[in-house]
């Protein structure tokens, strides 16, 4: 069973592991930028019981190729789980990356200017890192999001207070059924990752994933620890803290809320 409570690593050691996040974010950033509108190869897959209706693209495998290579070169001992390929080397390791190379593939295709890629870094499970480039956010420009544990949330660098405005007396809430309730408005952006940055920058209240993948919520959990909010992950038919993503593999899929504390103790009344 995983240490929920493991020493984390050292300030020096999270500071480097952020920082190879951040260019590796903008690296993805950067490629994405350069494919977009082009007209792209795309491939649709789906699950066992259903039709194949989830889109990827050449650049989804391209960008996560790329960052796979550049993780296996400096940090030859992490684990790497990603959306397109197979894990490397595995769970076992202390640290492992999860890897969203383009996250709202399907808005990113038809040209619709809201998608992410994401990286999350996970000590023993535990979210201790992450960036998020961002296609747009707060500033009305592509960025990255990222922060690490006991750090502040920055965006390109420089630290980030989440931003709320007292005089609106709804929040938005990012759903993905987009649905208004609980005194909030319910917005669908099309991509986990973009919601998970949005709402550790403020911009959303909290956001509720249904069934996320790890590396949908693995680097957005650790920017929203940081930023101050709470994230709760279902198990066994409730609401719990997360302390740790377990099973920490590549079909982990499990209801998650973050956001902020009073939203996700609101959110987290209703059943998983």
């Amino acid at each position: 069973m995983t240490d929920h409570n493991p020493p984390l690593p050292s300030a020096a050691e999270l500071e480097t592991l952020e920082a190879a996040a951040v260019e590796l974010a903008r690296r993805a950033g950067q490629e994405i930028t350069d494919a977009f509108c082009q007209e792209l190869r795309v491939e649709y897959k789906g699950g066992d019981n259903g039709p194949a209706t989830d889109p990827v693209s050449e650049v989804d495998h391209r960008v996560e190729t790329l960052i796979r290579e550049q993780l296996s070169r400096r940090f030859p001992d992490h684990g790497i789980i990603g959306e397109e390929q197979r894990p490397r080397p595995g769970p076992d390791s202390a640290f492992v990356w999860a890897v969203d190379p383009v996250d709202g593939t399907a808005n990113f295709v038809h040209g619709f200017p809201l998608f992410a890629a994401a990286l999350g870094i996970l000590h023993r499970g535990r979210p201790v890192a992450g960036a998020i480039w961002c296609a747009t956010g707060h500033a009305l420009r592509p960025g990255v999001y990222h922060a690490r544990a006991n750090g502040p949330l920055c965006f390109d660098g420089r630290p980030l207070a989440p931003r709320r405005n007292p005089q609106a007396r709804r929040r938005l809430v990012g759903h993905a059924g987009g649905r208004d309730g609980g005194g909030w408005y319910g917005r669908h952006s099309g991509s986990a990752c973009l919601d998970g940055a949005f709402t550790a920058a403020g911009l959303l209240y909290a956001a509720r994933f249904r069934h996320p993948h790890l590396w949908d919520v693995a680097a957005g959990a650790a920017l929203v620890l940081a930023a101050g909010g709470q994230v709760q992950v279902a198990r066994e038919g409730r609401w719990q803290p997360l302390e740790a993503f377990e099973p920490l593999e590549r079909d982990w899929c499990q209801p998650v809320i973050m956001g902020h504390p009073d939203a996700v103790a609101r959110m987290a009344r209703e059943k998983p």
